[in-house]
Parts: structure tokens; C-alpha cells; sequence
């Protein structure tokens, strides 16, 4: 799932002014997932959809009918009871990613406030509106019109979307709010200075104890963002198992399958 949310750039980036621990950053991407997208998902409150790249699509609605390219697919009890079970899956587990990459972008929000209020960092309003701004590109990119849309096309979209317009909006931000509070800071660090009596060994005990504190509270909630992301993986590689047996039952839905296993991970 190359690009996945991104959530570990909207973590990782902002909260870097806190801490280096790359091990909190949460992603689907990597080794961490078996599966990834191989199509794309539309979800309607009647309806869901499954195309392909070149636009092939298999439509299941709530009333039971499944059409494969415009054509109608007649099932039996069985096949139309798999399908539904299937559909609520996706319907249950999809939009959770939506919800864990808008969470990461409330932890970055919580990395930033965390930073300014130790460090007395002014001017942080641009980030703060950065921030939503991201927020309102995640919820753009999962939810069109009343529909949850989500796939390899979206996320690539939402990639190249991310870096052309945040990351270095963020870098920028960061740099001009520290460069603002320049003083703000020195007098903080200062502050801490005198705290420690002058001497450099206690000052910099005293600096590292303040990253270790923030580090943990930004830590904390990046460590269950990740456990919850590494749920839903395991999630979606039941689900793919799920479509595998649900093109034995139907295989007219051979090729609509929403996951693939990577190579070298299915038991």
C-alpha cells in the first residue's frame, strides 16, 4: 500500500521538534501489511462499487443484485449471502482508515502544542492552519460527495497531493514560528539554565527529561494510532482471504478483488 495515509509524514514531521523516534511513526505501508491495494472502492449507503483501473466494475446493493460491467449476475441464496457478508466488511473496516489518518493528524497537532508551550514558541497560528488544511484534504480524499472512496488510485493521488503542497508548507512553517519565537526560546532555555544552577551536566538532564516528557505524551497516542493501523491490517488480509473464496463462489467477480497479498507473506 505504497503512500498509505501518510500518516507517518503527519506525525513525524511536526513532532521531530520533540523527539527522533521513527518507531512511532504510523504507516500501512512497508512490511508491516501482507496486503495492498490492487483496486478502488466506492461506498454509497446502497451501494458498493469496486473498479478497476481501466475502469472495469462490479456494483452489490443492498438489495442483493450484483451487476459486473453493467450486466446483470444471477446468485443463489448462498453466493448473495457471502457477498453481503463481504460487503459489511467493507463497510465496517474501510472507513477506519480514514479516521486513524485524521487521529494522526490530531497527534501532530498535539506534538506542536506540546513544543510551543515548553519552549514558549509564538506564531505557530500558520501551522495550526496548515494543519486543517490537511485535515480537510484527508476528509476531501476518503469521503466525494457522500461517497467513501478509497483504493491504489486515491492514495496515490493523496501522495502526490501531500508532497507537492504540505511538506515543505510544513517545513516552512516550523522553520518561520521558531525563527519568530527566537528569543522566546532563548529565554526559555535561559530559564531551564538557572533552574539548573548553571551547571551544563544538570542542564542538559533537565532538557532531556522535558523531551522524555513530551516524547511520551506524543508517544502514547502514536503508539495506539499504530496498534490500531496494525489491527486493521490484519483486518484487511482476512478480508482479502475473504475475496479469494468469494471468486470460488463467483467467479465472474475474478479480477475485483480490492486486496492483494504481497509476495512472499500469504501463509
Amino acid at each position: 500500500m505504497k503512500k498509505l495515509l501518510l500518516v507517518s509524514a503527519l506525525i513525524c514531521t511536526p513532532a521531530a521538534m520533540a523527539h527522533n523516534d521513527n518507531n512511532s511513526a504510523v504507516s500501512f505501508s512497508g512490511e508491516q501489511c501482507d496486503v495492498e491495494f490492487k483496486n478502488d472502492v466506492r461506498i454509497k449507503p446502497n451501494e458498493l462499487e469496486i473498479f478497476t483501473a481501466n475502469n472495469q466494475t462490479m456494483l452489490f446493493n443492498t438489495d442483493g443484485d450484483l451487476t459486473v460491467n453493467g450486466e446483470l449476475v444471477t446468485l443463489d441464496s448462498s453466493q448473495r449471502g457471502a457477498l453481503t457478508k463481504y460487503s459489511d466488511s467493507l463497510r465496517t473496516k474501510l472507513p477506519e482508515v480514514a479516521n486513524i489518518a485524521l487521529d494522526g493528524v490530531k497527534i501532530a497537532g498535539v506534538a506542536l502544542e506540546e513544543v510551543s508551550n515548553a519552549f514558549n514558541i509564538d506564531g505557530l497560528e500558520d501551522m495550526s492552519s496548515l494543519m486543517d488544511d490537511i485535515r480537510i484534504e484527508v476528509e476531501n480524499t476518503f469521503y466525494q460527495q457522500g461517497t467513501f472512496v478509497m483504493g491504489q488510485q486515491s492514495f496515490n493521488q493523496f501522495g502526490e497531493s501531500f508532497e507537492q503542497q504540505f511538506e515543505e508548507q510544513i517545513e516552512t512553517a516550523v522553520e518561520s514560528a521558531v525563527m519568530q519565537s527566537m528569543g522566546s526560546i532563548l529565554m526559555a532555555l535561559g530559564s531551564e539554565l538557572l533552574g539548573s544552577g548553571g551547571d551544563m551536566d544538570a542542564f542538559k538532564q533537565r532538557m532531556e527529561n522535558m523531551g522524555a516528557q513530551i516524547e511520551e505524551k506524543v508517544g502514547l497516542h502514536a503508539s495506539a494510532l499504530e496498534e490500531r493501523a496494525n489491527s486493521l491490517c490484519g483486518s484487511f488480509a482476512d478480508i482479502a482471504k475473504q475475496e479469494e473464496q468469494l471468486v470460488v463462489q463467483i467467479p465472474q467477480l475474478k479480477g475485483y478483488q480490492l486486496f492483494s497479498f504481497k509476495q512472499n507473506t500469504q501463509n
